[in-house]
């Protein structure tokens, strides 16, 4: 891949890490976690105990997910820093630029993708 083209992925990148971490600040109100900045945290008599806890799962997941993200983008900086960005980690391929336009992030080429998910029990309905 082209240095142009690396540099192009590094800053969308760049940029995409820079809005995610502003949403979580303003998620969580400040550098706190969700948890800490939920006002009814113990709060149990006010509302159904079931309730909240199935809010701090749901808020869980969605820490877990923004955390996930937060890693692709970083490990996908360092492949831009080492010059391996761009290639499939699993078998070595160019993956696709529309690939990489579609998911900057993406770490496999389709096929390697697929794969991945068939061994960790993954469906999806498309690729």
């Amino acid at each position: 891949m082209s240095q142009n083209i690396s540099d192009t992925f590094a800053l969308q990148l760049q940029h995409m890490r820079t809005e995610l971490i502003a949403q979580l600040r303003v998620q969580r109100g400040g550098k706190i976690g969700r948890a800490e900045a939920a006002p009814d945290r113990h709060d149990v008599q006010s509302g159904d105990r079931a309730q909240n806890e199935a809010e701090r799962d749901l808020a869980m997941s969605i820490d877990a997910r923004e955390t996930d993200a937060l890693t692709a983008i970083d490990a996908a900086l360092k492949r831009i820093a080492a010059g391996s960005y761009g290639l499939c980690t699993a078998c070595g391929v160019d993956i696709p630029t529309a690939r990489l336009h579609a998911n900057p992030t993406a770490e496999r080429c389709v096929v390697c993708q697929g794969q991945f998910e068939q061994a960790r029990g993954e469906t999806h309905p498309s690729m």
